[in-house]
């Protein structure tokens, strides 16, 4: 194990109910905020109804912004900042997804920031002050509201970048399972499937060859949220499987999987944002399309791993250490199947052709997050790998 500083000073208020905390837990930080959302759930569904009951209960005044998207869009963030200093607002209320939470963050580093907010996105500037932020959370998947980066899309460039920031930690997440009751079978799936990978990346891409609780700790992650998933399939109201999943996102990306992990890259996350950049798909989407066949190229490099990958997760023992990889592999690629999520890229519609192009596009990210070795022949040759 690697020598680590864990950080993570996000407060969460967990369970049934503690949507009517909102209004309490946000005002030491304001009394005028930014309520944002995405693109009205959370209006049909009554928990914007909570969330501003509760907000004006303590005597906070808002100012109402929806319209994140699914892929959240620079465009979207500069006209809110914009907002934001219009209206002399002083913190941000988040209802929604990793999407909501994402633009909150950003829109909370270019509130504090007198150039372009871009800056933080492509490594021109750091972000080190930031106007607070309280989140309602909605979909399980992105574990955004317990850490301190988020992801935006610059429309023009297509570039799906990230930026990260001590100060963009949520000050305080609620997490009410059943906010996430009516969230749509395939966006839950597409959230399990994101939680997944989260870990998946710790667990293949860690730097130290030797992480005994990091392993365990993750593959229990992984046992839960599968079966999770599998019971919100049928039963999208069952409370427990909505705690699990939603608990098991949360702890996929708040910083413990990777603590003592040493330098750990996100090589599926690198390419599957030039997907969801480029195409608009959904991130899960993409991820499980490119998680399976990075798999494929780097079990062919190190398949140690991935055969203890197969045996923990799948319980499979048979074959040599190779087969017990691939059958590891195939055995995942199969379960994202089982949740209707698409394995290949003709299933989203992404023409195999345009490959070269996604290389391209993704390689300009791994100078961003310097992984040279992810060059666009290898990047070429992972999604290949997704197109058969």
């Amino acid at each position: 194990m690697q020598n680590f500083t864990f950080y993570n000073p996000t407060k969460i208020l967990f369970g049934q109910g503690k949507t009517a905390c909102c209004g309490e837990m946000t005002l030491p930080w304001g009394k005028r905020v930014l309520l944002l959302y995405g693109q009205g759930s959370v209006k049909k569904n009554g928990i914007l109804g909570q969330v501003k009951n509760s907000l004006a209960a303590v005597g906070i005044t808002w100012v109402e912004l929806g319209g994140v998207r699914p892929n959240p869009v620079l465009s979207f963030v500069n006209t809110a900042i914009q907002r934001f200093r219009q209206e002399q607002l002083e913190a941000i209320v988040a209802v929604g997804g990793g999407s909501v939470i994402d633009t909150a963050k950003a829109i909370a580093a270019g509130v504090c920031y007198a150039g372009d907010v871009w800056d933080f996105f492509c490594g021109k500037a750091e972000v080190t002050a930031a106007v607070p932020i309280t989140t309602v959370l909605t979909l399980a998947g992105t574990g955004s509201e317990m850490n301190g980066g988020a992801v935006i899309t610059k429309e023009e460039t297509q570039e799906k970048y990230n930026l990260r920031g001590e100060v963009l930690y949520p000050k305080v997440s609620i997490l009410d399972p059943t906010n996430t009751f009516t969230v749509p079978r395939q966006h839950s799936m597409y959230g399990a499937v994101d939680a997944i990978v989260h870990v998946l990346e710790a667990y293949f891409n860690a730097s130290d060859p030797h992480l005994p609780i990091q392993d365990r700790l993750i593959e229990g992650l992984l046992h839960t949220i599968m079966e999770a998933a599998k019971i919100i399939f049928e039963q999208p109201e069952h409370y427990e499987a909505r705690a699990n999943l939603m608990w098991c996102a949360t702890l996929a990306l708040n910083g413990l999987p990777t603590a003592g992990t040493g330098n750990t890259g996100f090589p599926m996350h690198l390419i599957e944002h030039s997907l969801s950049a480029m195409y608009d798909i959904s991130h899960g989407a993409g991820l499980a399309i490119v998680a399976p066949a990075w798999m494929k190229y780097a079990e062919e490099i190190a398949p140690r791993k991935f055969a203890q990958f197969a045996q923990r997760i799948f319980g499979i023992d048979e074959g040599k250490e190779r087969e017990r990889a691939l059958a590891g592999i195939q055995a995942l690629e199969h379960w994202f199947a089982t949740l209707q999520a698409p394995i290949r890229l003709a299933e989203a519609n992404i023409p195999a052709a345009d490959i070269p192009k996604i290389a391209e596009n993704a390689r300009r990210l791994a100078v961003v997050w310097d992984m040279p070795e992810y060059t666009c022949e290898v990047i070429e040759s992972i999604l290949k790998r997704a197109g058969t």
